[in-house]
């Protein structure tokens, strides 16, 4: 089957991915990768049983990766008074990206309140988009440390 160029109109043998003509991409592309969201545990019957996200924060608050780096679902129980986030293999959120500097920021119990504090990294901390040096965290808040998205969620 020959591909007409979306640009330029110029017929292209079966199996090219770019216009012999103009340049322009003519393959197919890639499906988009759906996010994954879901976190499942196989019950006694073998079936695959969704695990509630309620059930991970049953203990208090966690961290939960959305997005980047094959990791999605994982999640990061909240505990203690101080948790770093970064590219330190001991860190408590361990990030091994080079978006994420080595000690990017640190999670930190104020007052019965969590909260995320920017450690100067290179390329900053976000929460719900916007930039931050330092936030008092809420549930459903998303945060950004280098390519990785994460949700906080708390009771």
């Amino acid at each position: 089957m020959a591909h007409h160029c979306p640009e330029c109109g110029f017929v292209n043998a079966e199996g090219a991915n770019y216009c012999q003509k103009c340049g322009a991409f003519v393959g197919t592309p890639e499906p988009p990768q759906e996010p994954v969201t879901a976190t499942y545990r196989i019950d006694e019957t073998g079936d695959l049983i969704p695990v509630e996200l309620e059930d991970v924060v049953a203990h208090g608050a966690a961290l939960v990766i959305r997005a980047g780096g094959g990791r999605v679902g994982e999640s990061f129980p909240l505990e203690g008074e101080r948790m770093p986030i970064g590219r330190r293999p001991d860190s408590a959120v361990f990030l091994d990206d080079v978006t994420v500097s080595r000690d990017h920021a640190l999670i930190v119990r104020r007052g019965g309140d969590w909260h995320l504090d920017d450690l100067g990294s290179l390329n900053g901390t976000y929460v719900n988009r916007h930039r931050i040096e330092t936030h008092r965290l809420e549930d459903g808040d998303e945060l950004q440390v280098g390519k990785y998205k994460l949700t906080f969620l708390s009771r």
